[in-house]
């Protein structure tokens, strides 16, 4: 994918090889950590990331969101994020 291209609804993302997404119980929060730190993300990013495992598509992501937190309509919010997070090298597509 370039880096002009969006993620799509049946993109498949999946966190970096760079990061490594963890729950950290002292920060009460999911990280990703990197050879040189880390990053605590609160906890839309979290949820999103942690469902983020290269066989689901953007669409089932959203589907599994709006199940557990019981709402509708976050596909924009995911599809944001996502791009902000591949800026950030934190998923691969």
């Amino acid at each position: 994918m370039s880096e002009t291209a969006t993620i799509g609804r049946e993109a498949t993302p999946r966190v970096s090889r760079r990061f490594r997404l963890q729950w950290e119980e002292a920060q009460q929060a999911w990280v990703l950590l990197y050879p040189e730190g880390m990053v605590k993300l609160n906890q839309s990013a979290g949820e999103i990331l942690r469902r983020c495992d290269g066989a689901r598509s953007v669409a089932e992501v959203v589907a599994d969101l709006e199940q557990a937190f019981v709402t509708t309509g976050l596909e924009a919010d995911v599809l944001a994020f996502l791009e902000l997070a591949r800026r950030q090298q934190w998923v691969e597509v």
